[in-house]
């Protein structure tokens, strides 16, 4: 993941990002995406790192690379990357307890 300049391989262009926002009903939710402004929202961290309501997902060339180059860079995975039939992903947590994944799409 490192050019022959020796530059940072991450991220590259081929890296696509996703943001995963789990919401309770998806008709109210995309309605109200559609017709309302909220000012008075207040950003926070997630008071609780086990409960997720949303997520970044970067789609990487190579989920393995991408883990050790994280990992070298201080990055904490909550498991090594897992194979699927469809992709290999690993997951870790900024220091605010945000979930990030790394994914490999398998069968393209």
């Amino acid at each position: 993941m490192t050019d022959s300049a020796g530059s940072s391989g991450f991220p590259t262009p081929e890296v696509e990002l996703t943001h995963l926002l789990v919401v309770a009903d998806t008709e109210v939710s995309r309605r109200w995406y559609e017709s309302v402004d909220n000012p008075t929202v207040t950003f926070a961290a997630p008071p609780d790192p086990d409960t997720v309501s949303a997520e970044m997902i970067f789609g990487v060339p190579n989920c393995r690379a991408a883990y050790e180059l994280l990992k070298s860079r201080g990055a904490e995975f909550l498991t090594p990357p897992v194979e699927f039939d469809w992709e290999i992903r690993a997951f870790f947590r900024d220091p605010d307890g945000h979930l990030f994944e790394i994914s490999e799409p398998r069968g393209r």
